[in-house]
Order: structure tokens, then C-alpha cells, then sequence
């Protein structure tokens, strides 16, 4: 296994054994990411709070529409060209680079990346764009733990371990949740519960969050509490039916996210650098019309816009109109799935929390119309009916879109303090958690990575025999291959796969379009006329190419009964569009894991 360097000093490691230093890493960590993550907060917060102020001491004017239209575009457009020239890594939530980092690339992110993701993060959100913050305060800690992994541990397996304390520690302190943090660490990263794992991702976790406490205040990052105690009977006939809500509403919006962000990945009219300045300028539309369709009955509302904590507050405690609710639900989440998808900086978890507050609050208000007429029994006021709705609401949104149904158990359980609803929040959880992954098998931060090209072979979550079963191919597929030209000579191609010391068993050949002309085994090559070119080589061959939705199983059963070790993959859309090489490797190594 290889080592790296080390900078701490010969004297610290003779005196520190390796677990010494792990522990001593680990409270370093919590006190940096803690400290990251207040920053973060407090720049998002006080940036958009001196942008909606000023806008709205302008509203009698145009100027008022102009800023809030405007702000959201430039930061895109900031965001587009910084990422485009200099921080590639920032794009998006955070969360699946973390996760591509730990498994792929030994735990290994760049300090630089972090800091982009930071300044890029408070830009756009700061501006107004409707993503959220921790995702990006997740990615930012992740590099302050992995570079503190780098300095004080020569082994790969130690700086690779200190990936999971940084996202504990990070979401520890943005969400000033530490239990729900840890869960999350399990759930998203790891896979699987790991007591060795715990003890240093422990330790960071409450330092992070004692940092933050101890400056934001130590209520959690929304301050909501319920002092009534919930009858479980009663409120379970609640939760199941918002649960199969959530599931299918959640389902509708990773679609959509995933649906535009693919699109605007392979379009061509829009330069990439430009498409987060278009989605800032569709959220401003978005958020501008949201607020004056809320006040025309009463208060306007600019949820839309950035996090939106301070709308979801007021529907939890009823104070939104159902009409109000109805609109910060549709526009927020048209919002949210443009900015992402066009490539905005900033993460999911909040919006994914307020569109559930909203959608619980829908609910919460058909059962006061129903419990003012039929005086339902073991009801509450209509304001805690309200509540409760709002809570069961964003529990079962977060586990149908974020797949960690016991975070999303535990975040709610931290966030109010009360604990009579944790039984229907574990049901509503849990079914929107099972319906979800049923029409979707793939998680939206495994999902976005599938459409980054990058293999997932490697991630614990796809080594069970259910997703060797169903699980598309496109979860295990190698995307960076070796790709021969069709009008070179056998000889020549040869003595550049030698230059370059690359040898495989077979090889796909592109046309000089780029359109996928077929495959080509090493022995083939060796065998022709130096000065044949390749495609007279593959000229009549009966070709197996598979779309990326094919099943492993499918898969495995096409290329043994045509005797095939390799075949490409191509797009679903485009049968000449070369998306990379599944081999029978792939499939007997997810096999094996399954055996194991």
C-alpha cells in the first residue's frame, strides 16, 4: 500500500502512537469545521439579509424588481466562470464530490477546493439563489479534515478516515444537530456502523457543535418546539398518508433535478459558464412572483428566495395561508430544480426541508377544516395541528430525497425536543423512505456522480444481491477508457499503446466524429497487417453495445451468451455516443461482494 509524506515534526509521532494522533486530529478538526460552519452561516445569512434590505427600500420602484432579479443572475454568472476556470469541484451540492473523494481518490480534497466552495457557496445562496448551505459546508470540512489527514498521517487509510469526521463535524455545526450528524455520517458515507469509525467522528462532532452553541446560540437551526404531547394512534393517521405524499412528491423532484441538470450537461446552446446565471435569473422570476401572489391575501412571503428558514417558521406556526403554502411550495421548488440543474453552487438538504415544511402545512390545514367541523377526536388547536403536520412533513421529505430515513428521524427529534411524535415520524419516514427508493433505486448524490461518469462500483451501497439483481449498469460502469481512432494502422496504435504503457484485453473504436465504430481486442491488433487500418479490422462485427439502464443481471446474461468479456456502453439516446466499458470484472466483482 502506498504511503505519503507527512509534515508533523519526528519528535510529535515518536511521542504520539498513531491512535494519539487520530484523537488529536479529530479535536482539531471539530474546532476548524465548527468554526467553517458558523462562518458560512453567519456570510449567507448577513449577505442575503443586507440584500433584501436594501431591495426593499427601493420596493415603491422598479429598483426593488431590478435587485432582486439581478443579484441572483450576477452570482450565477460569478459562479459559472469560477467554476468553469478554477473550481470545478464547487459545483453543485457537495455531497456526492465528498463521497467520489472518499471512495475513489483515497479521501484526498484539495484545501483550495474547500475554500472555493465556501466563497462560492455564500455568493450564490448569499444572492438569493434557492439552494441551501449545507451540502457545501459539508464538502468545505471535509477538505479542512482531509488536509489535516494529510499533514499529521503518512497512512492512506488514516487520511482517507478522517473524510467521514469532517462531514460529521460539518453538519454537526450547520444544523447544530450532533446526533442526527453522526447518523447521517453512517448512513450517506459509510454504509454500515463502525465502532472504531465512531469514537473520533464522536469527538469532532461535539466540538463542532459546541462551537457553534456557543456563538450562533444553542438552539438548533430552526427554532421550533412543540410543548404539547401528540396522541400516537391519532397522528399515525396522519403521518402514513403524508408519508406516501412525501415519497411521491419527493420522487417528482429528484426527477426534475436530475431531469434538468442532465439536460443542461448535454446542451449546447447555452455555454456552461453562462447556465448558472440563467438559473439565478429564473429563481429571481420565480421568487419575485412568489412574493406578490403571497401578498395579495395577506403578508408577502420571499421564501423563495435563499434558505427561507424564516417562511418555514411561520408555517410551523401557522401563520401562512393555505394559499401561501401552496405557492412557496411550487415556486420553491421550481426554484430549487433550476438552480441546481443549471449547475448553481450550494446543497439540498434545506430546500428538501422546506418544501416538506410547506407540504405538511397544506396538510396540517385540510385537517383544521375537517376537525372545525367534525371536532375530530385526540386533536389538538388548529395551530399545533398545524405544527405537528409541518414536522411530519419535513422528516418524510428529507428521507424520500436524501435516503437517511433515521437522520431524518433524529434531525426532527433535535430540532423540537418533543418526543410524542416519534413514532408517527418514524412511520411517515420510513414509508416515504420505501416508496421513494422504489420508483428510484438510486439515491440523487449516487445518481448525480452516475451522471458526472464516474463508476460506483467502489461504494459499499451497491454491493447487496438485490442491487446486483436490479441495479442499471450504470452504477458499476468504467467511464475513463482508452479509445482507439478507426483510420489508424494496427502498427501505429500498437507503438502508441506501448509508449503510453497501456494494454487491455479489447479496445472501443470511434469513427473521426467520434461515433462509436465498434471493438477491438489487443490480440487482434497483433495479429493484422501492420498498415491495416482498424476499421477494416472490425469491418462486418456484429456489435453488443448496452444503454446504461440495462440491468447487471441482463447484462451479465447478453455478453456470456455471446461469448464477450467487454462491451461499451452508449447513450440510451444516441446508440454512436461512447459512454464507457463494462467487462465481466465489473460483474463478477460485484458478484463476489455479494457472495462475501
Amino acid at each position: 500500500m502506498p504511503r505519503f509524506p507527512s509534515n508533523l515534526p519526528d519528535w510529535m509521532r515518536a511521542r504520539f502512537d498513531d491512535g494519539q494522533r487520530f484523537m488529536v486530529a479529530c479535536v482539531i478538526c471539530g474546532l476548524l469545521c465548527g468554526l467553517t460552519a458558523v462562518l458560512f452561516h453567519l456570510s449567507i445569512h448577513r449577505l442575503f439579509e443586507w440584500l433584501w434590505t436594501t431591495a426593499s427600500s427601493r420596493e415603491r420602484g422598479g429598483e426593488f424588481v431590478l435587485i432582486m432579479l439581478g443579484a441572483p443572475t450576477v452570482a450565477g454568472l460569478v459562479c459559472g466562470l469560477i467554476i468553469r476556470t478554477t473550481a470545478p469541484e464547487a459545483v453543485g451540492s457537495g455531497i456526492p464530490q465528498t463521497k467520489e473523494a472518499y471512495y475513489n481518490h483515497g479521501g484526498r480534497i484539495s484545501l483550495v477546493t474547500g475554500f472555493w466552495r465556501l466563497v462560492l457557496g455564500t455568493v450564490y445562496v448569499g444572492f438569493g439563489n434557492a439552494l441551501g448551505r449545507e451540502g457545501p459546508t459539508v464538502h468545505a470540512t471535509s477538505a479542512i479534515a482531509s488536509r489535516l489527514g494529510r499533514w499529521i498521517f503518512r497512512d492512506p487509510e488514516r487520511i482517507r478516515a478522517m473524510i467521514p469526521v469532517g462531514m460529521a463535524a460539518g453538519i454537526g455545526a450547520a444544523f447544530n444537530a450532533p446526533l442526527s450528524a453522526i447518523t447521517f455520517v453512517f448512513e450517506e458515507l459509510l454504509d454500515n456502523f463502525s465502532m472504531k469509525a465512531l469514537g473520533g467522528i464522536v469527538v469532532a462532532v461535539v466540538i463542532a457543535a459546541a462551537v457553534s452553541r456557543s456563538i450562533l446560540g444553542e438552539d438548533p437551526v430552526l427554532s421550533i418546539h412543540l410543548s404539547l404531547h401528540y396522541q400516537t394512534a391519532v397522528w399515525m393517521l396522519v403521518a402514513l398518508p403524508l408519508g406516501v405524499l412525501a415519497g411521491l412528491l419527493g420522487h417528482f423532484f429528484v426527477s426534475a433535478v436530475l431531469g434538468v441538470r442532465g439536460t443542461s450537461l448535454r446542451q449546447k446552446a447555452i455555454p456552461q459558464w453562462l447556465a448558472p446565471a440563467f438559473g439565478g435569473l429564473m429563481c429571481g422570476g420565480l421568487g419575485l412572483a412568489a412574493w406578490w401572489l403571497t401578498g395579495r391575501n395577506g403578508a408577502p412571503e420571499h421564501g423563495v428566495f435563499s434558505i427561507g428558514y424564516e417562511s418555514l417558521e411561520r408555517a410551523f406556526e401557522n401563520k401562512l395561508l393555505v394559499g401561501a403554502l401552496g405557492v412557496l411550495l411550487a415556486f420553491k421548488l421550481l426554484a430549487v430544480v433550476v438552480n441546481f440543474g443549471t449547475g448553481g453552487s450550494g446543497g439540498l438538504f434545506s430546500p428538501t426541508l422546506f418544501l416538506g415544511g410547506m407540504l405538511g402545512g397544506l396538510v396540517g390545514n385540510g385537517l383544521c377544516v375537517l376537525n372545525d367541523h367534525f371536532a375530530l377526536p385526540g386533536f389538538p388547536g388548529n395551530g399545533q395541528v398545524v405544527g405537528g403536520c409541518v414536522l411530519l412533513g419535513m422528516g418524510a421529505m428529507f428521507g424520500s430525497v436524501i435516503r437517511a430515513p433515521f437522520t431524518s428521524l433524529i434531525i426532527i427529534f433535535e430540532m423540537t425536543g418533543n418526543y410524542s411524535l416519534i413514532l408517527p415520524l418514524m412511520g411517515g419516514n420510513i414509508l416515504a423512505w420505501g416508496i421513494a427508493k422504489k420508483l428510484r433505486p438510486i439515491p440523487i448524490y449516487d445518481a448525480i456522480l452516475v451522471q458526472n461518469g464516474v463508476s460506483l462500483k467502489r461504494l459499499p451501497a451497491y454491493r447487496g444481491s438485490q442491487d446486483y439483481r436490479k441495479l442499471p449498469i450504470s452504477t458499476i460502469v468504467t467511464y475513463d477508457v482508452t479509445v482507439l481512432q478507426s483510420s489508424d494502422t494496427a502498427d501505429a496504435t500498437l507503438k502508441r499503446l506501448k509508449s503510453q504503457n497501456t494494454r487491455y484485453h479489447a479496445y472501443p473504436v470511434v469513427h473521426p466524429d467520434g461515433s462509436l465504430a465498434g471493438m477491438v481486442t489487443h490480440h487482434e491488433l497483433d495479429s493484422a497487417e501492420p498498415t491495416r487500418e482498424i476499421r477494416s479490422v472490425i469491418e462486418g462485427q456484429d456489435l453488443l453495445a448496452l444503454p446504461p439502464d440495462t440491468s447487471i443481471r441482463d447484462a451479465a446474461n447478453r455478453m456470456i451468451a455471446r461469448n464477450l468479456q467487454q462491451v461499451p456502453v452508449v447513450s440510451g439516446k444516441d446508440k454512436g455516443k461512447l459512454l464507457g466499458i463494462l467487462t465481466l470484472n465489473d460483474i463478477a466483482r460485484q458478484q463476489n461482494a455479494v457472495e462475501m
